[in-house]
């Protein structure tokens, strides 16, 4: 396959990869038959979606995708459990993750007890104090007071804190689990090592989705009136994208209708995190990503670790600003601590060499931005890369993967091997503890472990582009028709567009790290585009002074509005001198 426009080296040093020619065929075949625009075509054509299939693919339903819940493990168990104890007005405490997965997941619990005038104990650990998971003594504490423990989005791997409980526990998860469960009353997680792994692309949130629709079904076989669980959506949507999870199957459908959910701004939280996030247009997937999960994490990072659940599950409009304020400003006090940590790591990871994993650690680095720093050590490196902040002799780290190397299930294994205290986590995401003095023996391990994958893995250094289109086919029907065929996210990529021999009009920089630039080709109307962070690699300060020369540009489409109106900007990921 030859390069495409011709692009072996790129400003980021990429080559540039075309779609091949089945795939091209497939799409003009499937334009051909559906009467679908050739760009809309060829997503469909590389998720392998049939002409006769476009239409129910362009608009996924939730009940045409929603899975059995009853087909995971202990599902019924802990529907019923649940169940009992809701009618009984049993004491029940939600044990949840500080991040926005867990937050998400304890507060869909808690407005789906609501809806039936029951409350429950929330308990989100602190990250410094007590770590990720179920701890021995607050799982005890909770045992005392309560009825029922719910632990979502964690305690899998939890085998020695929920041995603690003196009351029935039930765990709610999607993280790798080992050979033997924790003993509680049921574990649903369809990433148990004795589950099919048909539903392991669901989030925590997603599990808990499924369980109360297998609760809402217990409650109408009893003669009672259920909660309508479809508001409840916004909730999964977000952390679905959130979490990273492949947005595919009834991912896609959670993702789709709970942005329309969200659109209507009923969540007293989502709405006054929106407005602090100066969100003036529909929610889409980028906005849960890099809008508002962020913000809902801070308070799990660098102040209290269960701002986000409340906020998210919070009733009262004017409590649900106070929190989002809060938030915004942990978030911008976690940017700085972040920026910090992410320049020290870097330049580790330089110093080290090729590896294949980029790692770093340092003493006294905040616990709760190395997840984040590992997340952009990946962007800049495009290896797997675990950041670890030692403090009193002790490591503890975040690690980030990249499509198609299962990470957490080499973590697991690490853990396994004595190498780690303790470690788990999902393909794309992982956590770890690790003595200081076995850091490096570790890692390096954890390279050999991953050197295969990585091998195997196709596309490694390369931009995939989906075709060539010119500014003057950047409309917003188009992009219009494009949204039908997402969300896109993980495992669902947007499609990156082309456009050739394109003669920059004007760029300059917005804030420190970004790039903005107009472009156009002749005869055709000047296309707006955004290259977030380009001006801290190499993209950025090559285009800056580009004005009246000719490149060959890459990115992804978008819809802003402006002035009330919508239009199309191209977000910028890569250029190349063009002739």
């Amino acid at each position: 396959m030859t390069a495409f426009l011709s692009v072996t080296a790129s400003l980021t040093g990429r080559l540039w990869r075309g779609p091949d020619a089945a795939l091209e065929r497939a799409a003009e075949a499937l334009a051909q038959d559906s009467r679908l625009p050739l760009p809309v075509s060829r997503v469909l054509a590389a998720r392998g979606v049939p002409a006769h299939e476009a239409p129910l693919y362009l608009d996924p339903k939730l009940r045409d995708l929603l899975p059995d819940p009853s087909r995971l493990r202990d599902m019924d168990k802990a529907a019923e459990r649940l169940v009992a104890a809701v009618l009984a007005g049993q004491r029940i405490a939600i044990f949840a993750d500080y991040d926005v997965d867990g937050g998400a997941s304890a507060a869909l619990l808690l407005d789906w007890l609501r809806r039936q005038g029951r409350d429950a104990t929330l308990y989100i650990p602190d990250r410094i104090d007590e770590g990720y998971g179920p701890n021995a003594p607050a799982i005890a504490a909770l045992s005392q007071d309560h009825d029922l423990i719910v632990c979502v989005d964690c305690g899998t791997l939890s085998h020695e804190a929920l041995a603690a409980a003196t009351c029935d526990v039930i765990v709610l998860d999607h993280h790798q689990g080992a050979e033997t469960l924790p003993p509680v009353l049921a574990v649903v997680n369809p990433n148990r090592a004795d589950e099919d792994g048909s539903l392991g692309h669901l989030c925590a949130a997603g599990v808990v989705f499924l369980a109360l629709v297998r609760c809402n079904s217990l409650l109408r076989q009893g003669g009672h009136a259920p909660p309508d669980l479809i508001p409840l959506l916004d909730l999964v949507a977000l952390a679905t994208v959130a979490d990273v999870a492949p947005l595919v199957g009834v991912n896609r459908a959670f993702v789709r209708q709970g942005l329309l959910v969200m659109a209507r701004r009923e969540r007293p939280g989502l709405v006054a995190l929106s407005d602090v996030a100066r969100l003036d247009s529909a929610p889409n997937a980028f906005h849960l990503g890099f809008l508002l999960g962020p913000r809902i994490n801070a308070g799990g990072r660098v102040g209290k670790a269960d701002l986000g659940a409340l906020c998210l599950s919070c009733t009262d409009g004017r409590q649900a600003e106070r929190l989002a304020a809060e938030l915004d400003a942990l978030n911008r006090d976690r940017r700085a601590i972040e920026s910090a940590v992410r320049d020290e790591a870097l330049a580790q990871v330089e110093a080290r060499g090729a590896e294949a994993i980029a790692w770093a650690a340092g003493a006294g680095w905040h616990p709760g931005v190395v997840g984040i720093v590992a997340a952009r050590v990946k962007e800049a490196t495009g290896l797997p890369a675990v950041v670890i902040g030692v403090e009193g002799g002790i490591g503890k780290g975040s690690a980030r993967s990249v499509p198609g190397v299962d990470l957490g299930r080499a973590i697991q294994r690490l853990a396994a091997e004595g190498l780690l205290l303790k470690g788990g986590g999902h393909a794309m995401a992982a956590g770890l503890t690790v003595e200081e003095a076995k850091i490096p023996e570790a890692m390096a391990r954890l390279s050999q472990l991953l050197a295969r994958e990585m091998a195997e893995r196709p596309g490694a250094g390369e931009l995939r582009i989906s075709g060539l289109l010119d500014p003057a086919g950047a409309t917003v029907e188009l992009m219009q028709m494009l949204e039908r065929a997402g969300p896109f996210g993980q495992a669902a990529p947007a499609p990156r567009f082309a456009f050739a021999e394109q003669l920059i009009d004007s760029a300059g920089t917005m804030g420190d790290s970004h790039l903005r630039l107009r472009f156009r080709s002749p005869g055709s109307p000047v296309l707006e585009a955004v290259a977030w962070g380009a001006m801290s690699g190499p993209l950025g300060p090559a285009l800056l002074g580009a004005r009246g020369r000719r490149f060959h540009l890459a990115g992804r489409l978008e819809l802003t509005q402006w002035g009330g109106r919508e239009r199309v900007r191209l977000r910028l990921d890569d250029a190349a001198p063009a002739g």
